[in-house]
Formats: C-alpha cells, structure tokens, sequence
C-alpha cells in the first residue's frame, strides 16, 4: 500500500529541539565520538547499476550497515553512543568538571561507569549496540528481549556481558516491563523509542544515525532525488529524514517511510494523522521492524519531512534478500537480513506501478538512496531463508571485487 504524506504539517520546519538534535554541527560531533570507536571505519556504498538501468531510473546506491563496527547493523551507531555520552555526562556531575572524549578510558571515567546500569528492550540489534556500549566502560547493563527473539539474537547480545531478561509478548510489552524495570532499581534506560517526557536519550540514539548519512553524502557524487527508508518505530527514517531536512530544505529528496504491513505503525499513523498503536495479530519475518507503536519523536519529524508511506509483505522482503544474495547484470552480492532490503523491497514494488512512479516522480534520471540497516543477524534464518550461507555470500562479493581489481589493473 501507499499513501502520500497528507499531514498539515507536511513540509513545515522541524521543531526547534528536532533541528538542533540533528544538526551539522550534531552529525559532526557524533563522527568526532566514531573515530575514537576502535574498528571504526566507514561503511561501504554499493552501486546496483544493473539494477537501476533494469527499472528505469539513474542510480541505485546502497548503503550496507552490515559492516558497521562488527555489529552487523547501523543500530551500532545509535545505542553505544548514547551510552558513551551518558557516561561522559554522569562522570562530568560526579568529578565536578568538565570531561573530555579523551579521557573515557581513564580511570576516573571508568570507576563511574561501573557504578552505572543502562537497560534497554530490543529485537536484537539495538541491545547488542547497548550493551556493546556498556562494556567499551565497565558499565553494568540488563537487556529486555520478548518472547520472538530467536536465541541467536539473545546469544549475540549476551556475549557483551549484558545480564538478558526474557519478557512474554511483542516489543511493546519488553518495552513497558524495561521502563518498569528501570524505575524501580533507578537503572537507565536507554531506548530507541519515545514517549511523553521521555525524549532525550532516544534523542541522543537517532543522532548517532545520523554518521551513515554523512558518509555516504561524501561518499555520492550527486544528493539522492529519492529515498526508500525502512521503520520499526521510526527512529532511522526520523533520524535521516530529518537530517536531509536541515541539510537541503526544500529542495530535499522525495522520502518514503516503508513498513512491514504486519506491523505498520507509521503508516497508520500517517493516514490517521497522528500516532496510533497497531494491533499485534501475526508475527512478521521482518523481526527487527517489528513494531506497533512510533516513537513520538520520530512521528513528530516524518510528519513534517516524509513525502509517502509505504508498506510491504514478507514475501517482498524475502525476495529482496535472495535477489541481493544472486544479484544479476553485474551487481555485487550483498547479505542483507530479514529487515535490511526493506527499502529496495518498496522501490520495486513502486517502480513496477506506473502511477505510484507518475505521483513520486521516480523517472530515468532518478538518483536513489537506500540503507541495507542489517547483515545476517541470525544467519541459521539467513540459510533458511535465501537458501545460501551469509558466508557464501560474502566470497561471491569477495570474487567479484577481486575480479573488478584486475581488469581495472590491466585496462
């Protein structure tokens, strides 16, 4: 399904607090945290040059977050580094002074990080970034994860020293028992959603997103015209949305918001024209975008810079994983999880509509940015469902660069 952006606010100027959160100045300061990150380097951006002259349109880059930090999704970047920053901030009020970046690893700063205790409900990545974070300092940290959290993904984060709580229900429900949790042994919660009054640590995640859309804008040659985000509460397409606002004002590219149509929280909210929480009635296979309520910051900024919403099926995902996994015309192989094509998922089905191209403009000199958000996470389901190891598909990629080396080095 799609709908068109038809919110009074569409267009108008992000709130104040929004705009500052995701400023310039914000996104440079998130990379000056990154380059004290060890393994930090920046992701790569795939050209699928075969593909966008098979669809019509001028380019197709994609941006594969599966490299990032050895975490195997972009959400590395939110978690951690708020709970660096927290860190800093807490160590700042107990030493009485100033506390710079440099000192994190100093004695002072770690003495109180294991005084601390960050927590977080997950589908997966966000907890491994948070309890990743937590173990960079010494902190302590407890992770809520619902009952459809395969123990692969349970096994991943645990391996960070974080302490793993089971929770019966969806994420929802891991959420309100973290919250409740929190409170009760005054804990931090470090959260990838919001709610009224609770803004600013999330606040804090989505500006950690903001280092791949960087990169990649110097990674382009040109500023996308389209953009195909994939969202659970929303807090990756705020973020990017959101910065492409502050960046280019009026003249950003068309964004569409695309939801799995088992859990379409953003969808609905934008045909409602405010923030609805969904029915949970049938699991979907896109697990990390498994979620029936937006974050309110993020709802708050995609009313005003989404274009459309859109929604896809499970089959639209699992195609899009064996298609990047068996690429034609030249493509690079990419393993991209159940939730990591989700984007390219909906510029399929949007090019093979005439009208939906006619209404978002999506012509041959369209220039499209995508995000493959996730690796294979839990690659025993990656197997099962592309039929190939994620490993496998890892040396097809290898091959093919080797390849490209060569001719390049003899023409």
């Amino acid at each position: 399904m799609f709908l068109a952006n038809s919110h009074r606010d569409h267009r108008a100027s992000l709130d104040a607090s929004d705009a500052d959160m995701l400023s310039v100045e914000a996104a440079r300061e998130v990379e000056r945290f990154l380059r004290h990150r060890d393994g930090h380097k920046e992701t790569p951006l795939i050209s699928l040059a075969g593909l966008a002259r098979d669809i019509g349109v001028g380019s197709i880059h994609l941006k594969d977050e599966g490299h990032r930090l050895g975490l195997g999704s972009f959400k590395a970047l939110g978690g951690s580094y708020a709970v660096i920053r927290l860190v800093l901030e807490e160590a700042a009020r107990q030493l009485g002074r100033n506390v710079e970046l440099s000192e994190l690893h100093g004695s002072d700063v770690q003495a109180v990080a294991r005084s601390m205790t960050v927590c977080c409900a997950t589908d997966g990545n966000h907890g491994k970034s948070v309890a990743y974070g937590a173990q960079l300092f010494g902190a302590k940290c407890a992770i809520f994860v619902h009952s459809g959290v395969s123990t692969e993904r349970v096994t991943a984060i645990a391996r960070f020293g974080a302490q793993m709580i089971r929770v019966e229900g969806n994420y929802d429900d891991s959420v309100a028992e973290a919250t409740r949790v929190a409170a009760k042994n005054s804990w931090i919660t470090v959260s990838d959603t919001s709610w009224p009054g609770y803004e600013r640590i999330p606040g804090l995640v989505m500006q950690g997103y903001t280092a791949l859309l960087s990169e990649a804008l110097r990674q382009l040659r040109e500023p996308p015209t389209h953009v195909f985000i994939q969202a659970g509460v929303g807090g990756l397409a705020g973020a990017i949305a959101g910065h492409f606002s502050v960046l280019f004002g009026n003249d950003r590219p068309f964004f569409t918001v695309v939801d799995p149509s088992r859990a379409a929280c953003l969808f609905e909210s934008a045909r409602a024209g405010h923030p609805v929480k969904v029915d949970s009635r049938q699991s979907t296979v896109m697990a990390m975008l498994e979620c029936y309520e937006p974050s309110l910051i993020a709802w708050r900024i995609l009313s005003r810079a989404a274009d459309a919403f859109m929604t896809v099926d499970d089959e639209d995902a699992i195609s899009v994983m064996k298609w990047l996994a068996n690429p034609k015309d030249g493509d690079p192989a990419v393993v991209a999880g159940e939730s990591g094509g989700v984007g390219l998922a909906a510029l399929l089905k949007a090019a093979s509509n005439p009208i939906l191209r006619a209404e978002i403009g999506l012509g041959p000199n369209a220039r499209v940015f995508l995000i493959n958000t996730e690796g294979a996470t839990d690659p025993r389901l990656y197997k099962e469902l592309v039929g190939t190891a994620p490993a496998q598909v890892t040396a097809k990629h290898d091959r093919a660069d080797d390849n490209r080396s060569t001719d390049e080095a003899s023409s």
